[in-house]
């Protein structure tokens, strides 16, 4: 089974309710395991958000934070370009580019397995490294 990195982008005071339904939404479309999972990323600006805090409890998994200069050097592999979002966080997409950038700390390449994902105040994108 493949080292899963999520990637999550969510708006101000998302509830890790919502994070969690599309966790677990997005895992189940696509046949894939939680247990695969091994960290969950997004954007520095995002560090206080309690329920991207909390989703990572509730899995025991890391809560990798990077900042926007770190994601946009995944700009070319994004599936999807926001301007919304770069207006908002100098990255034109949080959940894809992190994803990435967390599956690329411990591999030479970093993969798309999921794109961008969206339900409510909150976006999630699965990456896997190689």
């Amino acid at each position: 089974m493949p080292a899963l990195y999520a990637g999550i982008g969510c708006r101000r005071g998302c509830p890790v309710q919502a994070l969690d339904q599309l966790l677990h939404e997005v895992l189940a479309l696509h046949g894939l395991q939680p247990k695969a999972l091994r960290g969950i990323a997004s954007i520095a600006s995002k560090a206080d958000e309690p329920g991207l805090q909390q989703l990572a409890t509730r899995y025991h998994l890391p809560l990798v934070l990077f900042e926007a200069d770190q994601l946009h050097a995944f700009q070319a592999q994004l599936s999807h370009h926001s301007a919304v979002a770069f207006a908002q966080t100098g990255c034109w997409g949080v959940a894809e580019s992190a994803a990435l950038a967390l599956a690329s700390l411990g591999h030479a390449h970093a993969n798309l397995r999921v794109t961008r994902q969206v339900l409510g105040p909150a976006t999630l994108a699965l990456a896997c490294g190689e």
